[in-house]
């Protein structure tokens, strides 16, 4: 007699069998398709609330005895489970992430509470940085509030702000910010302060004990000397306790220095994220994302040790949801980003909000476009502030919507009066690192700043993208690299109206054939 036979006959051989009680049941009705009696409290059942006994899907046939899963499915739905929440912690915790590598990243350069980065010849491509122009001179700085508030002193007529170390905004400084550009005394308090707050003082409060400084001067006849020596003279970071006794603050030329201040895109992403967790009061971030967090094993207080299965999950998790960041930078598909109907051009920030906030809804690939690609959360980059803030538009496609290659030459024609009060320019970058793409060009760009640059007889420009420059064009040139993509981002600092209402467009980048 087989096997079969005895588990319809009923034979006491049945309890013989590896198989489970639910699992036998199921067998046992999916063979004889025996449906439940009717009983006295019986009513009909709407189909679309149960869940059949065998469901096909992406996982595989999905099985269940009277809607519970049996032991394959089980394991096939957590481990699913599992896999979607480290996508999705991957893509909501890029922010931190960022900011960690940048913190490790200056560290290893000696930035300290006393002791920030200043490029005083700009940033060049040595250093990876996420998306940085060339044409500002950079201050960078990282605070340690553990030990009590800290004061930064600023200097007149420079674009700087202070974020959290989740990368969330706290406030502006300088052209932006309350002291109007003037240069004022900023006050930054750790979490929960209880304090008396003496006057005086710009105050910015944080939810967390890292924060970054980040700042921009501006060239004056195409020369950073001046800017350096405006920060050197009045830029200032102490502790509030020593104001009576300032300690000295030291700056660091980092031009020219090769560091990285970018995430890993590997399983190490989350031992990055799990730094900041155990660091940072819990308070600091929200409880949904701490819970998902805690899903995939990163608690405060507790060590980050994923078992070899848990581990297998997280390091493919990693590896799609960088694809998805990718796809989401690189060829996105929500046109509420794209700043004209039928152009290439887009931002993260181009509907103006800082908290990727459109109709009281986030944009989720809004906020990761922003995070994958570039660095610094200020209004001042997203608001409409006419002659004062910045503004940004990417390209990754070319006119025929194809990624950039490298060995090709292309065009890029920017129409009469470019609407910048301040300057223009346009920087390429590599999409693997997204920083400045490392060519024999110290500074991968070009823009008005650039006394070589030619402009057209009716105030066009036309510049060029290629390995070497076309025949009398060198001026207008920007080098690529053979075998290699890139991208590239128009800067308008000080935007001009024609900018915000579209009256003035640039053309889509085209291939020179």
């Amino acid at each position: 007699m087989n096997r079969r036979a005895l588990l319809l006959s009923g034979s006491s051989l049945i309890t013989a069998t590896a198989l489970s009680a639910a699992g036998l049941a199921t067998t046992v009705r999916a063979q004889q398709q025996v449906a439940p009696p009717k009983l006295q409290m019986t009513t009909d059942i709407p189909a679309d609330i149960t869940t059949p006994d065998s469901v096909d899907t992406r996982l595989g046939t999905l099985k269940f005895f009277d809607g519970i899963p049996d032991k394959e499915t089980t394991q096939k739905v957590y481990d699913n489970l599992d896999f979607q929440r480290g996508v999705d912690a991957f893509l909501n915790t890029m922010p931190g992430a960022s900011l960690y590598a940048m913190r490790e990243g200056l560290k290893s350069i000696g930035v300290n509470n006393q002791t920030v980065a200043l490029f005083e010849t700009l940033m060049d491509s040595k250093s990876l940085f996420l998306t940085p122009n060339t044409e500002t001179v950079y201050l960078i700085g990282w605070l340690d509030l553990k030990d009590g508030p800290m004061v930064v002193e600023t200097p007149p007529n420079t674009l700087g702000f202070l974020n959290d170390f989740w990368f969330r905004y706290i406030i502006d400084m300088g052209n932006a910010g309350p002291d109007k550009g003037k240069g004022g005394k900023f006050l930054v308090l750790p979490p929960g302060y209880k304090e008396n707050i003496p006057e005086g003082y710009f105050v910015a409060k944080s939810t967390t004990y890292g924060v970054w400084l980040g700042s921009r001067g501006f060239l004056i006849d195409g020369s950073p000397k001046p800017a350096v020596e405006n920060f050197k003279k009045h830029l200032r970071i102490y502790p509030l306790a020593q104001v009576e006794n300032r300690p000295e603050t030291r700056f660091i030329n980092a031009s020219g220095m090769a560091f990285n201040t970018i995430h890993a895109n590997n399983f190490e992403f989350y031992e990055e994220v799990n730094h900041i967790v155990q660091e940072e009061p819990i308070e600091a971030q929200d409880k949904e994302l701490l819970g998902q967090l805690a899903s995939i094993g990163i608690v405060k207080g507790r060590p980050f040790a994923p078992d070899g299965r848990m581990k297998k999950i997280l390091t493919e998790a990693a590896a799609v949801a960088n694809a998805t960041a990718r796809a989401i930078s690189f060829n996105g598909r929500d046109r509420n980003f794209f700043f004209y109907p039928s152009k290439n051009w887009y931002s993260p920030g181009a509907e103006g909000s800082y908290l990727w906030e459109r109709d009281g809804v986030r944009s989720l690939d809004g906020r990761i476009g922003m995070f994958y690609v570039a660095t610094g959360v200020t209004p001042a980059m997203f608001e409409k502030m006419v002659g004062v803030g910045s503004q940004y538009a990417i390209a990754s496609l070319d006119a025929d919507k194809n990624p950039f290659d490298g060995a090709k030459t292309y065009k890029l024609h920017l129409p009469p009066n470019v609407p910048a009060k301040t300057f223009w320019s346009v920087v390429l970058y590599d999409t693997q690192t997204r920083s400045e793409l490392q060519t024999d060009q110290r500074l991968p760009s070009n823009g008005s700043q650039n006394p070589a640059m030619k402009k057209n007889a009716d105030n066009s420009y036309d510049i060029y993208f290629s390995p070497k420059a076309p025949a009398g064009q060198e001026g207008n040139w920007i080098q690529t690299v053979p075998g290699k993509s890139f991208f590239l981002i128009l800067r308008l600092y000080g935007p001009l109206e024609p900018w915000f209402d579209k009256t003035w467009q640039p053309d889509d980048v085209v291939p020179v054939k």
